[in-house]
């Protein structure tokens, strides 16, 4: 009870102060508008609190701020239009996992799992028990491998790629009859061998073992020793569920407007979308990322619900896990809980917090996706509340491309990139909650607008854009939008940029691309990798899988 009312102080306290710090700019606003600025003051500073621990999808922050969200939409009047009331769930491929019941025992020693041991994430998932000896290599047996004398022959070779030539040999022992095999080095190089949970690569039909050094020289130093060996090999996968946050407005119109905006955001930075270099564990609140877009996704709720305007249906969704790459809005398209086909145009906000003071900038995307927006958005008129920037795309880094790729024509609403982006800074004493309130009247103006309201708006393709910047590399890029949903092994293009190298080798949408040149591609961590092996003009063949069939084609970069 007193932590809450603490809290609820605390709270209080800040609110205040920043009432006060706005107080000139909101003197200027009518009666509605303060009214929007002290919800959104509301909303951000309860969704960007430290207790939610940065929203990460599938965590109980991000339950906290799916409840509050749904609380809201129920008080502005919407009904639920999720599969489970408000909410839709979904999973998210989380990796690979090494299951407890994995075990490697030793002359009846049982060694500890990535302390002493761990197998490697392609590994056949069986139980052997055995009696090998270290320096024979018989059929159905173990077998034993020094990785010492690779790595010292390779050390110099800057195009070596120790986990392929594992995978290779391990290929290669298994059709000569081993049963197992168990990698050990003792040279003074470091392999970097960990247990990677994001490899993709297919299983092989044998189990690959690492021991590490202090293990392996307790049992491996006497090359002529039997050692009676039991392991057990279980590998599965990881998974946590998102939700995203669903909520109609039903007028009975022949017509559905959808307004979006992801609510999740990076937790501690557990996923590596941190733009903290520091290694320090620390809550990213993502105040303007997108506790911003959500708060104004609310509002709309409630200001719409208030017209007299019922010449569309209005859906709000609130969509998680759009920071590990669209997830849930891409969820949502292929599972609509409305008719999509009556579906008019989606209009997503992300990170509509920063509206500069003195620049009054805010770019607007997807402007190309339909004739009918430039009829709407003249960036050159004087009477616009803000500077407007056009980007004609109909895709880009959130989640109004997965409604693009269903040829809906998109607005994307946002600030502007910051000192504080992805950073724990992001927080909601530093949002422009006035300048957020016009970016609000000027999406509802769209809204209500005769232009949208009496028709269906065409569609129109526009050109590709990057939908996230953690796929490039330090070296070259292939011009592919990444599906990050996909959990099979290599890389799936949910979109493929026009005029870059992917488009320019026949590579299509759909296709699974699983190596690039003498490297497989095993997670997308190994694909940014393996581009950074290549420099700009040189040229690599690349296969792929479309449907059941493996191709190959080839990319200069």
């Amino acid at each position: 009870m007193n932590s809450i009312r603490a809290v609820f102080l605390f709270i209080s306290f800040f609110l205040v102060q920043i009432s006060f710090a706005q107080k000139k700019k909101s003197s200027k606003l009518s009666k509605a508008d303060n009214t929007t600025v002290a919800n959104l003051q509301a909303h951000i500073s309860y969704l960007a609190n430290d207790k939610l621990e940065g929203r990460r999808a599938g965590t109980n922050g991000e339950k906290l701020a799916g409840e509050y969200i749904s609380q809201k939409f129920q008080e502005a009047g919407l009904q639920p239009k999720g599969s489970d009331g408000f909410f839709q769930l979904f999973e998210i491929y989380d990796g690979k996992q090494i299951n407890s019941s994995t075990h490697f025992i030793i002359n009846e020693n049982n060694l500890a799992i990535e302390k002493d041991f761990f197998p490697f994430p392609f590994s056949q998932n069986i139980s052997i028990e055995a009696v090998p000896s270290i320096a024979v290599q018989e059929a159905d047996m173990p077998w034993f491998y020094d990785l010492k004398e690779t790595l010292e022959e390779n050390k110099n070779n800057p195009h070596f790629d120790l986990n392929e030539f594992v995978r290779s040999n391990a290929k290669k022992a298994k059709s000569r009859g081993a049963s197992a095999i168990i990698l050990y080095n003792t040279s003074s190089i470091d392999d970097k061998l960990k247990f990677d949970s994001k490899d993709r690569t297919e299983k092989l039909d044998v189990p690959v073992l690492y021991v590490f050094k202090e293990a392996a020289k307790k049992y491996f130093t006497d090359q002529t020793a039997t050692l009676d060996i039991k392991m057990k090999v279980d590998i599965g996968e990881k998974k946590r569920t998102g939700r995203n946050v669903i909520g109609f407005l039903d007028n009975g119109a022949a017509r559905t407007v959808v307004l979006g905006a992801h609510y999740d955001h990076l937790g501690y930075g557990e996923d590596g979308n941190s733009m903290l270099r520091t290694g320090e564990k620390a809550i990213h609140n993502g105040a303007d990322d997108n506790a911003s877009g959500t708060a104004a996704l609310i509002e709309l709720a409630r200001i719409l619900k208030n017209t007299k305007q019922k010449n569309n249906n209005y859906l709000f969704i609130a969509f998680s896990a759009e920071e590990l790459g669209l997830n849930g809005s891409k969820f949502f398209t292929e599972h609509p809980t409305i008719d999509f086909s009556k579906v008019n145009y989606m209009i997503n906000m992300d990170m509509v917090g920063r509206l500069n003071d003195s620049s009054q900038v805010i770019t607007i995307g997807g402007y190309g996706t339909s004739p009918q927006w430039s009829s709407l958005i003249d960036p050159n008129n004087k009477k616009n509340p803000f500077t407007i920037r056009i980007d004609s795309s109909g895709t880009g880094p959130s989640d109004h491309t997965s409604f693009y790729r269903k040829d809906i024509p998109v607005l994307f609403f946002f600030t502007g990139l910051h000192s504080d982006y992805h950073k724990p800074t992001d927080d909601f004493d530093k949002i422009n909650y006035t300048g957020e309130t016009k970016i609000i009247n000027f999406i509802s103006g769209i809204v209500l607008s005769p232009i949208t309201v009496d028709k269906k708006l065409a569609f129109t393709k526009t050109r590709e854009t990057q939908t996230t910047s953690s796929i490039r590399s330090g070296g070259v890029t292939m011009g592919i939008m990444p599906d990050y949903t996909f959990a099979g092994a290599g890389i799936r293009c949910d979109g493929v940029t026009d005029g870059r190298p992917a488009q320019k080798a026949g590579l299509k949408a759909g296709d699974i691309i699983i190596k690039v040149g003498d490297y497989t591609v095993s997670s997308m961590e190994s694909y940014m990798q393996t581009l950074g092996k290549f420099q700009k003009g040189e040229k690599a063949k690349v296969k792929f899988k479309r449907g059941n069939e493996e191709m190959e084609t080839e990319v200069q970069f």
